[in-house]
């Protein structure tokens, strides 16, 4: 079953499939208007925001009803071809600031908590290479647009030899503009995003493993910036599959909520009992959505923003230039080469420094050939 969204000029509809945590695919449809196969609701004039708080509480309420479906088996995890383990760690202080002068005897690395001789460091500043993914849907044409475009901030953050791509998702990734040191090229295609079109499913995790393979075959440093409320309605995901893929992959993913807006609360009137019922159901679905974008960005040693304001959505892409493009890059030999995914740690000796990195790689056994 497939959902669908239609916006029309005097009966609109949204329809949407829930919000779902990463560890279990659902998918629930019901029909509103004859149909079995959508989850809608009709009404008449302008969309508000009551409107789509109706929506998304009944399709949060419908999560109850389903049922987990088998799921289809993706592609084989990216497997390293030579003996070495490049580990690209960011370290940054309690502003998101990036910390500077850190030296090799500063690390510890450890592969399956056994620790392990640094064979190469290197404090790098190269050009960045980043994709601006962009969800395309209803609550994001209704609520999130501005912020949206906020992110020219981060564009104009960003060092001129950098690199940017900008696509949007809904079923699929679709690109816009491909990458392109041309910052004044990227800040026109981000203008041009038509969020009338795409209102169809918002496949989150499906979109995000394509965007992996795509970026696959590049080579240096690669970051998916993307922009999403955390709704996900992909069919078919093993999520398992899609974790190893996250978390052995040499991407990483920075995510921004757009759900901020949304999650706000009406102005205060008194709220009959279903209105209540409804709020609660709208709530669970945020908090569903929030792990969603956690549970992405950290299994590939990237973040997550919640910005709540224009100041903060100005921060948090302040904050990502500086991660785009400063990193110290570690190395090291592994011993055992047993075709299993082994977990990375990495520790810094210095107090009040946070660092991210991916937290496992895949000992692939040819590599020891």
């Amino acid at each position: 079953m497939q959902s669908r969204t239609w916006i029309r000029k005097f009966s609109r509809a949204i329809c949407t499939s829930p919000p779902v945590l990463p560890l279990k695919t659902r998918r629930a449809c019901i029909s509103m208007v004859g149909s079995n196969k959508y989850a809608c609701v009709m009404y008449g004039g302008r969309l508000t925001r009551r409107s789509l708080i109706l929506a998304l509480s009944l399709l949060a309420l419908l999560k109850s009803l389903s049922a987990q479906e088998p799921a289809a088996q993706q592609g084989p995890p990216l497997k390293a071809t030579v003996n070495r383990v490049n580990v690209g760690v960011t370290a940054t202080d309690s502003r998101g600031r990036f910390v500077s002068g850190l030296r090799r005897e500063d690390f510890r690395i450890y592969d399956n908590d056994v620790e392990q001789p640094i064979a190469d460091f290197l404090p790098i500043e190269e050009p960045a290479r980043f994709l601006l993914l962009i969800e395309s849907g209803p609550s994001v044409f209704l609520f999130a647009k501005n912020h949206i475009l906020a992110a020219d901030a981060l564009l104009a953050s960003v060092a001129t030899d950098d690199q940017v791509a900008v696509a949007t998702y809904s079923r699929a990734p679709q690109m816009i503009l491909d990458f392109t040191t041309d910052k004044t090229a990227a800040r026109l295609a981000l203008r041009s995003i038509d969020f009338h079109t795409g209102f169809g499913d918002l496949d989150l995790f499906s979109s995000i493993s394509s965007a992996i393979d795509g970026l696959a075959p590049l080579v240096g440093k690669k970051t998916i910036v993307l922009l999403s409320t955390g709704v996900d309605t992909s069919p078919d995901v093993d999520w398992d599959s899609l974790l190893l893929k996250l978390q052995t992959s040499d991407v990483r993913i920075v995510g921004v909520s757009l759900s901020g807006d949304i999650r706000k609360p009406a102005k205060k009137r008194k709220l009959s009992a279903k209105e209540k019922m409804d709020q609660m159901e709208l709530k669970k679905g945020f908090v569903e959505a929030d792990a969603s974008l956690r549970h992405i960005a950290s299994a590939t040693g990237g973040r997550v923003y919640f910005a709540r304001n224009t100041k903060e959505f100005s921060k948090a892409y302040a904050e990502i230039a500086e991660l785009l493009r400063h990193e110290y890059s570690l190395a090291f030999a592994p011993s055992v080469f047993d075709d299993k995914v082994h977990t990375l740690q990495v520790e810094v000796r210095r107090s009040g420094v946070r660092i991210d990195h991916r937290p496992a790689y895949l000992a692939a056994a040819s590599a020891a050939q």
